[in-house]
């Protein structure tokens, strides 16, 4: 590999010039969603079988596995994937560049945590069974670390199909793997089995079937040309992990394995709906964003059609899996898992915040005001800190009936600090964008309101029906019927438009 410090190559042909970018945008929109859909989908199913095969303490040791794996999957990335997004032309050297640099990072990391997995051990009450666990585990973000420029370049043409395809794939693989190992009484090496073979068939998917291949050269100067969004990206990535995994690390170090399990079981399931709308968001609207960042006028108007989009998504999603958790959890997993529903239903409350804030990180990384996304971030995990300092105490207290009363005082406090961080992103995002903070709030509270008058006349049925499966069909079906409904009366252009492009070829 030869090492060169000018970036000659010309751009590659990665945005297309036809259709127009509002098609293109929609096509990549609905890709995701299926995407979203079938993996979940995919998803769902091998988590609902593994959980009911394997024990609470088995998920608490894949958790605390999660908690390492999350922080270095962040390093072998370094933010230069949005990066690569946010640049209008990036060129064939530049993926290249990347795409090394991640590998040696995965590798360098992978080294380090192999040699600190006794230390690892030692942070969750010295269970030993999590040193081999975690050297086998940490191998899958080596393997992802091999697709992230694959990945990015389908993003950037907006021609997210094999993404799509390989995911699906690789969960079906993964399933297979899982769900053998379970009921072959492997316990929690069927999640940590399951997870290599996803990540590794998932990128031979993408290698095979792309056509890409990366030059054998890497240029400095173009690595360089990265920092100012990728470093950016990459400390806001920080704050946000660091956000999302130190619950867990202080479940399992505080209270033990067992309420760690209720906690990673109720994260991973809210996780489904919150993290899926935010990938959708983002591998969808930054690419059209950065073609219309020299467009203050068309930037304006894509922001405020992408509010109002993501309002109408997001609302009725995770109200209506907050109104629908117990049926659901009892459907799938019967009594064993009761203690993790209200977990789950304060956790998409807090996602709400999650995806809307991811939204408006798109208008400022779009125009690549990462200092922004950041300095908004370190708001957030301040606040988030200073609660989860006050109900540390507490995490580990139980009350009758209730063996996770602390992990539920400390998500109320997690709510509260999101809340604070939205309202100072949204003040301080919407001039990008052009606009008013009001202009935003109108964007979104029509399809709030809305959602909560339905859930309120949804909640009603719960007194007439006691079967799980009943309950379930029949919440469901009243939620979406009545908000459909009424979004078709009150004349909503965005449905009008989800509906036609759901219907175009």
């Amino acid at each position: 590999m030869s090492l060169t410090t000018r970036n000659s190559e010309s751009p590659e042909p990665d945005q297309p010039k036809s259709p127009e970018l509002k098609t293109l945008t929609a096509r990549s929109v609905k890709w995701n969603l299926v995407d979203r859909v079938s993996s979940q989908v995919l998803y769902a199913v091998t988590g609902v079988v593994l959980a009911r095969l394997l024990s609470q303490e088995d998920f608490g040791l894949v958790g605390a596995m999660l908690v390492f794996q999350a922080f270095a999957s962040l390093f072998v990335d370094s933010g230069f994937s949005y990066a690569l997004i946010q640049r209008k032309r990036p060129t064939r050297l530049d993926y290249s560049t990347v795409l090394w640099f991640n590998m040696l990072v995965a590798c360098v990391v992978y080294v380090i945590l192999f040699f600190a997995a006794p230390l690892i051990a030692d942070c969750f009450q010295g269970d030993r069974r999590l040193i081999p666990m975690s050297r086998v585990m940490f191998i899958s973000f080596i393997l992802n670390a091999s697709a992230i420029v694959q990945t990015n370049r389908l993003m950037k043409r907006m021609d997210v199909r094999m993404v799509a395809v390989s995911n699906s794939v690789g969960l079906f693989a993964g399933a297979v793997v899982g769900i053998s190992l379970a009921i072959g009484g492997f316990g929690a090496w069927a999640i940590v089995w399951q997870t290599i073979t996803l990540n590794g068939v998932k990128s031979l998917v993408l290698w095979l079937t792309s056509g890409w291949r990366p030059l054998a050269r890497f240029s400095t100067a173009s690595l360089r040309s990265f920092f100012k969004v990728g470093w950016g990206m990459m400390g806001t990535s920080f704050l946000n992990t660091l956000f999302q995994n130190i619950y867990s690390f202080f479940i399992g170090n505080r209270a033990g394995l067992a309420p760690l399990g209720y906690y990673s079981q109720a994260d991973k399931w809210s996780k489904m709906g919150i993290t899926s709308i935010s990938q959708v968001l983002t591998s969808s609207f930054l690419p059209a964003l950065s073609e219309v960042q020299d467009d203050p006028e068309r930037f304006r108007r894509v922001s405020a059609k992408m509010n109002r989009f993501t309002s109408y998504l997001l609302f009725p999603a995770m109200g209506f899996l907050a109104l629908l958790a117990e049926p659901i959890f009892h459907c799938l997993f019967g009594e064993k898992w009761d203690a993790a529903i209200a977990l789950f239903q304060l956790l998409l409350a807090r996602g709400v915040f999650t995806v809307l804030s991811s939204l408006y990180n798109n208008y400022a990384v779009a125009v690549a005001r990462t200092r922004l996304v950041m300095a908004m971030e370190t708001i957030r995990d301040g606040a988030a800190f200073v609660l989860l300092a006050l109900s540390l105490p507490y995490i580990a207290d139980t009350r009758p009936g209730d063996p996770v009363w602390g992990i539920r005082l400390m998500l109320y406090g997690q709510i509260a600090a999101s809340a604070l961080s939205w309202a100072v992103m949204a003040a301080k995002t919407a001039p990008l964008t052009g606009r008013r903070v009001r202009a935003f709030l109108a964007d979104s509270l029509p399809y709030l309101a809305l959602t909560i008058g339905i859930m309120g006349i949804a909640w009603v049925e719960r007194a007439w029906i006691s079967n799980p499966w009943v309950l379930l069909a029949t919440q469901g079906a009243t939620a979406v019927i009545l908000y459909v409904a009424a979004n078709s009366l009150l004349g909503s252009a965005i449905q009008r438009e989800v509906f036609a492009q759901l219907r175009r070829r």
